[in-house]
Order: structure tokens, then C-alpha cells, then sequence
């Protein structure tokens, strides 16, 4: 993915890529952890939620295949993650050392290419999902997500797809009759 990115060969020998396995249901980590590493989905769906004292959760995003994902608060020194990520499906990740990321791309132009675009491809993502929140009726946010990735919706549950759009199952499910009607 990497070298996609840069859009060149990168050598990577001196970078540990972890492998990781998750069973659906496993987290990858919790909110207020120290926790500066960078996740490749090779295969599954993980979501990507901000948990409340009550109880409630808000999804901001999800990850699948060919994506990546991590928690920006947490890649800074001794910062902390800001969000939870929990597997919706079996997951193979890969999990990269931030700080072994930095050190390469401060000696390679390869590399400080490739985190370069990986970070403008993570804020053109947050960019367009706070647009979406601001500017969209829930039905208008509902198609939008349609319209980027219908195989994504059709693998996930009801519940998750209401709460990442901020609005309830049951909403959702209104949502979906009129726009079948239609």
C-alpha cells in the first residue's frame, strides 16, 4: 500500500509489519492509550467509535480491506488514542510502528512521499464525513454513503450503519422504505 502511495519501490527492511489476526467482536484498542502504530486491513471490517459515559457510541468511520487507519492523537509523542476500534468480521491487519515510519521517511524521499499522501487521503476522508454531518439531511447522507460504497453497506449491520449516519435503526429503516417506494 505503501509504495502505491509513493508511487516508486520502498525498502522496507527495516520496518516491522506485525501481523494480526482478530475474531468479530475484538478490539484493537481502547480510548486513552498510548498506542502509536498505523493498521493495514489486508481482510474484514473494523469500526472505528467514540464510546460516552452513557453508554452511547458514535461511529466515525470505518475501515476494510486496502485501508488504513490509526488515531492521529496517538501517533504524537506519548499521545493517546482518542477512539476505540473494534473488528465487525474476522480481520487480518498488519500493524506498523509509527515512530519506525517517521525515522524512514526522514532519511528517504520514498517514504516521506508516501505518509505524506497517505495523511492527505486521511484528510480528504474526515473532510468529506464532516461535510456529509453538516450539510446533509439523513437521507441525503444515507444515499451519499450508497453511492461511495454499496458493497460496504450491504456488510454491515443495521445498528452500525444508523449510528456512523447519527441517526437511529429505526430512522434508518424509514429511510430505506421511502427511498424503496420510490
Amino acid at each position: 500500500m505503501f509504495q502505491a502511495l509513493a508511487g516508486q519501490a520502498l525498502d522496507a527492511r527495516e520496518l516491522r509489519i506485525l501481523p494480526l489476526k482478530l475474531a468479530a467482536g475484538e478490539v484493537v484498542f481502547e480510548p486513552e492509550q498510548i498506542h502509536p502504530y498505523v493498521y493495514v486491513v489486508r481482510s474484514g471490517l473494523l469500526k472505528l467509535h467514540y464510546r460516552q459515559a452513557n453508554g452511547e457510541e458514535w461511529i466515525k468511520s470505518f475501515s476494510h480491506e486496502g485501508l488504513f487507519f490509526g488515531s492521529l492523537a496517538a501517533l504524537q509523542p506519548q499521545g493517546r488514542s482518542s477512539f476505540a476500534v473494534t473488528a465487525l468480521e474476522d480481520c487480518e491487519l498488519e500493524r506498523l510502528d509509527y515512530r519506525e515510519l517517521e525515522a524512514l521517511a526522514e532519511r528517504d524521499a520514498g517514504w516521506m512521499k508516501a505518509l505524506y499522501r497517505a495523511m492527505r487521503l486521511f484528510a480528504a476522508r474526515k473532510e468529506q464525513r464532516e461535510r456529509e454531518l453538516l450539510t446533509l439531511s439523513p437521507p441525503e447522507r444515507y444515499q451519499a454513503f450508497l453511492r461511495e460504497d454499496a458493497a460496504l453497506a450491504a456488510r454491515l449491520p443495521l445498528k452500525e450503519l444508523a449510528l456512523y449516519l447519527g441517526i437511529t435503526p429505526v430512522s434508518l429503516s424509514r429511510i430505506r422504505a421511502r427511498l424503496s417506494e420510490s
